[in-house]
């Protein structure tokens, strides 16, 4: 039963090939998932999908909309299928986990059950394969090429792009902060590129991220940035050499997308 429940892919690829020496035998797995919408009626498949990860990932990374409408008792749905992981789990919010103006305490139910929630910053963890920095937060909206929100005009549409610059200032910073990570993450919910966008509708592209998250990304090159919040939209892009995946679940097609990151090989294998 818990093998068809989740389907793991394990995805190893190259990781950035002007970084440091350093980098080449460091390797980690990675379990992603976006827009899990934890409720009550999830309560069964969250359980039993985090415990299949058990002693076969390194770290869980959770891309946003963690829960259905951002109610407290919805992340702890979530909080209780994570609370007895024994690997590490980091974790964004997203728009979803705001809609009730409880954010904050959505945050924190997760973080009593040892969930590290990143809100423009970053953490280095210490694994078995190395040592990680993730770079995380939410992302926002503003388009891209073509149909962007300027920074003129209203002053409440001239928040909304200056709240997009405070998440690229984070991403910046964050980066910064990481670079002496062997290899590097950079965990978001709303998308840093078009490329994953094919599918949705082109005219709510605005809505669904902004290409101005990429800039960060494409001048310190992280190994993978991994985001959710577009169902409907495509799996893999990039910026740059640096590759783009959308996890949400809904695109996916499994609870998790796990990947092999290592210094020297590129490999997919699918397991039931």
């Amino acid at each position: 039963m818990l093998e068809r429940l989740i389907v793991l892919v394990y995805h190893r690829r190259l990781v950035s090939l002007d970084a440091p020496a350093w980098n080449i035998d460091a390797m980690v797995t990675i379990a992603a998932a976006g827009d899990v919408h934890a409720s009550e009626a999830s309560r069964t498949r969250l359980e039993q999908s985090f415990a299949a990860l058990e002693e076969r990932v390194d770290l869980v990374l959770l891309a946003g909309d963690l829960t259905t409408i951002g109610e407290p008792e919805q992340a702890q749905m979530l909080a209780d299928a994570c609370a007895d992981l024994r690997v590490p789990v980091c974790a964004v919010l997203g728009n979803h986990d705001l809609h009730c103006g409880r954010g904050d305490e959505v945050a924190a139910v997760l973080r009593d059950a040892g969930v590290h929630m990143l809100d423009r910053s970053s953490t280095t963890l210490e694994l078995d394969g190395g040592e990680v920095g993730i770079v995380g937060t939410k992302g926002f909206v503003g388009g891209f090429t073509g149909s962007q929100l300027p920074d003129f005009g209203e002053p409440l549409l001239r928040r909304v792009y200056a709240e997009t610059s405070a998440e690229v200032d984070a991403i910046r910073r964050g980066l910064q902060e990481v670079a002496h990570c062997p290899i590097r993450v950079v965990l978001l919910h709303y998308a840093p590129t078009s490329d994953t966008l094919h599918g949705e509708p082109e005219g709510i592209w605005t809505y669904l991220g902004c290409d101005r998250l990429a800039a960060p990304i494409a001048e310190y090159r992280p190994d993978v940035v991994l985001h959710g919040h577009a169902h409907a939209g495509s799996f893999e892009g990039a910026i740059g050499t640096t590759p783009v995946y959308n996890v949400a679940v809904h695109v996916t097609g499994r609870d998790f997308y796990v990947f092999e990151l290592e210094g020297h090989e590129v490999e997919v294998e699918a397991r039931a």
